[in-house]
């Protein structure tokens, strides 16, 4: 192995050298703590630190790191107490998920680091989110994100490249080839020779890095990062390495070749640039020594802080409270001129009120910058907020939703449109695992609105039709909103938009252009989690959300005599049960009407929380309604049987006079 200090000082190659070996020391102790009983599990970086290393030194501490669970180079370098750490991975409260997650799943704003979750692929969407944000604030920074090559088969790895190039995102992507995804050789992963020739593909520049030798990686870097300031660009950057230990120590390495393991052994990154810098004069063995001990006083030192402290007590209200950010509702009241619109003008009304009051609000979707969005909801917004705010996406979801947490972590609001609420099926992951969880996790917010354009009635079949929340209301850390009315979807946008959390905003498409409203014409907020009534009577509790509302309005119109409280819920996590469950107690029966197939709907949900919550004031079973467990199908007849609309006169009736 040939190092070329170039024309760093001594000092800075001894800066290397401290920080290249402190996780090599940390990761020796680790070793022997697992077989002690003191650590449960542990992933291995041995063999692997220059590259953790190498890209953080190359990095300010003002700019993001996305590293993997070998990455522990770049929590040492940046300089975190060691306490912190190994609280982290005994669960400790000190650590940076109160015991909710383990090993280096976890991000921190304050040492600018955010970890990976198990999935691997929405982390490089997120690098990408993050690198937009700097680069419309023009301030030169660069990001970098880690990736290991078994996790460049995933569809959010290209995704994510396809994105940065057509973007000019300055991002690092750093694949770490360490030869072995768990037990799987590379030969049985991909069949390129080398995974930086993916770049050309993606039209990205790409190198391959000798990812054992610390020089090579800090020399290249820093002449990259300088290009990238200058010329804002993504660049794939292969390092060729080698994990000396297993997928994590459990595991074991028996499905290694010895010769492989001998042969990379020769190129341990930590022993080869200490005998560099002896053989240079740099390093004496007195220093090295020092460095040693110094190193191992500090780590014992942190391992007594972290064992010392206590486990942590659970509680259900401590839980509880860390799902969802802490947001305190801010009522904007509305004046008293209005306009009768129809629903889909409230929409845009809310988005183009919003974003004038939110400078950092990036609305992200297929077709919605010229063309205006498939509903051409956005049309005339480029003219008036520009490219850089209203932004065209190529046809990958998941990437784009990993975007958005990006710019939230970074500073920004987003907005994901879906084109239909069916194609979020490709966007699933990163909504459900990464935006969902993250303010749980690790304290951070996930200030996305993801726009879900849903529901029958238009005959557009079984990929253009789906009425799906209930694939989000029973994921904690999500809020789902799903208004009926154009007054109620102004404010309710407002407010989801204001909301840090991660909200999914379901707008009907049969309602877009049939239902008109008189809506205040200035910017006004309505509350989360609040139904609505639109129709009060003692017999009878009707619970229904978007179409069905209206649907039950044009039945209760067939049968003026039915005194009935029509619940219009708006909100479906949170849920209203105040208002459903007084309502049931005052009339005793109750049918709940959603557009959505009957089996694992919300409305179960609903029906369980009255028999729980109200049995004792019931006058009949708890009636739902719903679409058939079947596909949505299109033919209008098809379609026609598949909703419920027909059923649900004759569910009233049977119930009322139960």
């Amino acid at each position: 192995m040939i190092f070329y200090r170039q024309d760093l000082t001594d000092t800075q190659l001894l800066d290397l050298y401290k920080k290249i070996l402190k996780p090599r020391l940390i990761e020796e102790k680790m070793l022997i703590l697992i077989r002690q009983g003191k650590v449960s599990k542990w992933f291995s970086g041995i063999g692997q630190e220059a590259i953790a290393v190498g890209v953080t030194a190359v990095l300010d501490e003002s700019e993001y790191v996305l590293p993997m669970h070998r990455n522990l180079g770049v929590f040492t370098s940046r300089n975190i107490p060691l306490y912190r750490l190994f609280s982290q991975w005994q669960g400790k409260a000190n650590g940076f998920t109160k015991g909710r997650d383990r090993s280096f799943h976890f991000g921190t704003q304050e040492y600018k680091i955010i970890g990976m979750i198990s999935h691997l692929g929405p982390q490089l969407g997120i690098a990408d989110g993050i690198a937009l944000a700097n680069k419309l604030q023009n301030n030169k920074k660069i990001t970098a994100v880690f990736t290991g090559e078994g996790a460049t088969s995933e569809g959010d790895f290209h995704e994510a490249l396809n994105i940065a190039a057509v973007w000019k995102l300055p991002v690092m992507f750093i694949i770490e080839n360490n030869g072995y995804g768990l037990s799987t050789p590379t030969n049985e992963q991909y069949m390129c020779e080398n995974l930086a020739d993916k770049g050309t593909g993606y039209g990205m520049e790409s190198h391959i890095i000798d990812g054992n030798n610390i020089l090579e990686v800090y020399n290249k870097l820093s002449k990259l990062k300088e290009q990238m300031q200058e010329n804002p660009r993504p660049v794939l950057l292969e390092f060729k390495t080698f994990r000396m230990r297993g997928h994590e120590e459990a595991s074991g390495t028996k499905y290694v070749p010895q010769e492989l393991r001998d042969e990379w052994s020769e190129k341990d990154p930590v022993t080869n640039y200490r005998r560099f810098l002896t053989e240079s004069g740099v390093l004496t063995a007195e220093f090295d020594e020092q460095l040693h001990n110094e190193i191992k006083q500090e780590i014992d030192e942190n391992l007594a802080i972290a064992h010392a402290e206590p486990e942590i007590v659970p509680t259900y209200e401590g839980e509880l409270a860390d799902v969802y950010k802490p947001y305190e509702y801010e009522e904007v009241i509305h004046s008293s001129e209005s306009k009768n619109i129809r629903f889909i003008d409230a929409i845009r009304t809310s988005l183009e009120q919003s974003m004038k009051k939110h400078e950092n609000l990036v609305m992200m979707g297929q077709d919605i910058a010229e063309y205006g969005g498939a509903f051409k909801i956005t049309d005339g917004f480029v003219e008036f907020f520009g490219k850089a705010r209203v932004r065209n996406t190529p046809i990958c979801e998941s990437a784009v939703v990993s975007t958005g947490m990006g710019l939230s972590i970074n500073g920004y609001k987003a907005i994901v449109e879906m084109q239909f609420a069916d194609f979020v099926s490709t966007g699933f992951n990163p909504i459900v695992n990464l935006l969902a969880k993250s303010h749980y996790r690790w304290g951070e917010k996930a200030d996305v609105v993801v726009r879900m354009p849903c529901g029958g009635g238009t005959q557009a079949g079984p990929f253009h039709s789906q009425t799906n929340e209930a694939w989000f209301t029973k994921t904690p850390g999500l809020k789902v909103v799903y208004p009926a009315f154009p007054y109620d979807a102004k404010g309710l946008l407002n407010t989801s938009i204001n909301d840090p959390n991660p909200v999914l905003f379901f707008e009907h498409k049969l309602l877009y252009r049939s239902i008109y409203q008189d809506v205040p014409n200035d910017y006004y907020t309505i509350p989360l989690g609040k139904a609505a009534m639109i129709k009060e009577g003692e017999k009878i509790t009707i619970i229904a959300f978007g179409a069905t509302v209206h649907w039950a309005l044009e039945t209760l119109e067939k049968h003026p005599d039915i005194e009935a409280d029509l619940i219009d819920l708006r909100t479906l996590q949170p849920l209203d049960t105040e208002t459903i469950f007084a309502s049931v107690k005052k009339t005793g029966k109750v049918i709940i009407y959603q557009e959505d197939t009957l089996f694992g709907g919300i409305a179960s949900d609903i029906s369980a929380l009255i028999m729980e919550q109200c049995f004792e004031y019931l006058d009949g079973p708890v009636k739902r309604v719903a679409s058939l467990d079947s596909p949505i199908p299109f033919t209008k007849a098809l379609e026609d049987q598949f909703l419920p609309k027909e059923r649900f006169e004759k569910e009233l009736m049977d119930l009322l006079a139960y």
